[in-house]
């Protein structure tokens, strides 16, 4: 940090938490400095946040958006680049916090650069802890990078796991809303269209995280995560249904404490507690209001309606690069939902096949991570035609 001021790089920054980890920094201005800006496809949307925020670099993962970003920031001083290796390059850029919001298993080699540089990273990328954790956690280690999580229910862990307590934690209880489907019959979410599984009741999210929401593999990554991030097994992260989204998570402690995080739905609180940390920043969120709220409930998950959370238990109980598969797998099925081209529960059958049929071996460097991922799906593109609507 230089005379007080972070630098910052925004990876995925026309994303949803891209643009609120924008928002905060435009409530900040004087305590953060922006060194890079980088986006997938959206070159317009880059163009109007490199001339508010100024970064030395704007860099557009799609190539053939290079010639407009070049056009729009011309005479600015922004330098641009663009492709795939001008992502990772943008990651290996000084910095003191980079945040890691590219949205999939696209997200994996900017976010391992940046730990080999020993970055602190601020990740709201769980596929990338879903498909290289055990190699994520390593290079962390071995370079002294610091991982802050972002999601806002393992940032809530964060904020009341006692790290020097660790022998006295029995388990963590993720939480989670439900989804738009929370409800719903087997068959009726058999008919859903992509447009109702995007209707978050909370949460203003993307498409392919509201479609994770609606099936529930979002909370299965999210153990995943959880997994890795704190060090728990798998019998030992619970995942509990809270509609109101008011508890983000909590960590149960052996003497009979619940140490939980509560507040409003809204990403600009986890955003600011991971790049204002250790410090708290202000942010424009509504306080919550418990006596307007009045009650909380909670439910148990119903795995045979949302088969996504039993498989998460399943590949990390498997290792052997199951992760890896089903998260690829999953990217690839959502995708196809979206695109009209496969039926909303086809999504889980597509993951189950690609685990039946594609062998596993340990993630053990990116390469093989990478093999893998592009194994699974190359095999759920031929499974999501054949269950094609």
């Amino acid at each position: 940090m230089s005379g007080g001021v972070k630098r910052v790089t925004v990876q995925g920054c026309t994303g949803s938490v891209g643009q609120s980890t924008l928002d905060v920094i435009r409530h900040h201005r004087g305590r953060f400095a922006v060194e890079a800006l980088v986006a997938g496809q959206k070159v317009d949307a880059l163009i109007r946040d490199a001339l508010e925020f100024r970064p030395r670099l704007a860099v557009i993962a799609d190539p053939a958006g290079y010639g407009a970003l070049q056009e729009g920031l011309a005479g600015t001083g922004i330098e641009v680049a663009a492709g795939p290796q001008a992502v990772i390059e943008a990651a290996l850029r000084p910095v003191d916090v980079l945040m890691a919001a590219i949205v999939g298993a696209a997200g994996l080699p900017p976010t391992l650069a940046a730990l080999e540089q020993g970055t602190t990273v601020a990740f709201a990328n769980k596929e990338v802890l879903v498909s290289a954790g055990d190699l994520v956690m390593a290079t962390a280690a071995r370079t002294g990078a610091r991982l802050l999580p972002v999601d806002s229910e393992h940032n809530a862990i964060f904020q009341v796991f006692e790290t020097e307590a660790r022998g006295a934690i029995d388990k963590i209880l993720l939480t989670a809303s439900g989804g738009p489907f929370r409800t719903w019959s087997a068959a009726a979410m058999a008919a859903a269209t992509p447009a109702q599984a995007v209707a978050h009741p909370n949460w203003s999210m993307g498409a392919k995280i509201s479609v994770d929401s609606a099936t529930m593999m979002n909370k299965g990554l999210e153990l995943i995560e959880a997994h890795y991030l704190f060090e728990m097994s798998e019998n030992r992260i619970e995942v509990l249904i809270h509609p109101q989204s008011v508890i983000h998570s909590a960590v149960v402690y052996c003497d009979g404490s619940v140490l939980a995080q509560l507040g409003s739905p809204d990403m600009r609180t986890p955003i600011a507690y991971a790049l204002g940390w250790p410090q708290r920043l202000a942010v424009p969120v509504p306080t919550l209001d418990l006596i307007a709220l009045a009650k909380l409930t909670f439910e148990a998950p119903d795995d045979s309606r949302f088969p996504a959370l039993r498989l998460a238990r399943q590949v990390l109980r498997d290792g052997q690069g199951a992760p890896t598969l089903l998260n690829a797998a999953n990217e690839v099925a959502v995708a196809a939902f979206l695109a009209h081209r496969l039926p909303f529960d086809g999504i889980a059958e597509t993951v189950v096949r690609v685990l039946e049929r594609v062998p596993g071996r340990a993630p053990d460097s990116l390469e093989t991570v990478l093999a893998l991922d592009a194994a699974a799906r190359a095999a759920a593109a031929e499974i999501t035609a054949a269950l094609a609507c």
